[in-house]
């Protein structure tokens, strides 16, 4: 269960996460989340919310967004704001952690989300550019396809390919869910 002052951290990317506001707080309707990134190389993989608007407002530091091939830095004091089907990723090039207020409107079920995906880089499931295997890939897909989505191959091949292989990976013991 994920609750308000509930802290997740990615050991992949060093991210920490702090839910200020969860669904539960706002009867659904935002998730507001403390990001803490420390510089890296690595960025997570590009994606879409297809059903949110995403947001971040940096505290202190810099991030770079690229925003549909669009690369933004901000600092502290801006923001900015994804709408929803908007393919999407950050990162921090450095040299100093950077603190963000990230926002999800709705909230969905997006914190589950975020708990599933760090402990997926907890326990070594990712590979170097941050996506598990295929078949627990279809999983968790499947299962958060309203939430977030990677933006390649295209949505119509992911749904028709996961579509197949999500009940299948279920049946080898592989879950839509991890803590």
């Amino acid at each position: 269960m994920v609750y308000s002052h509930l802290i997740i951290t990615n050991p992949r990317s060093g991210q920490t996460m702090i839910f200020r506001k969860t669904a539960k707080d706002t009867n659904g309707t935002l998730l507001e989340i403390e990001s803490f990134n420390p510089p890296s190389a690595s960025s997570e993989p590009e994606h879409v919310h297809p059903k949110q608007e995403s947001s971040a407002e940096v505290i202190s530091g810099k991030l770079h967004f690229d925003i549909n091939g669009n690369v933004q830095i901000i600092g502290p004091g801006e923001k900015v704001v994804i709408p929803p089907g908007v393919p999407h990723h950050f990162w921090n090039e450095g040299p100093e952690e950077a603190r963000s207020i990230q926002r999800f409107s709705p909230a969905l079920n997006t914190e589950s989300f975020f708990k599933t995906y760090f402990a997926l880089a907890r326990d070594g499931k990712l590979n170097e550019k941050g996506v598990p295997n295929l078949l627990l890939t279809a999983r968790i897909t499947m299962h958060y396809q309203n939430e977030i989505r990677l933006t390649s191959p295209p949505w119509a091949v992911q749904k028709l390919l996961f579509s197949v292989l999500s009940p299948a990976a279920a049946l080898m013991g592989y879950k839509k869910q991890y803590n």
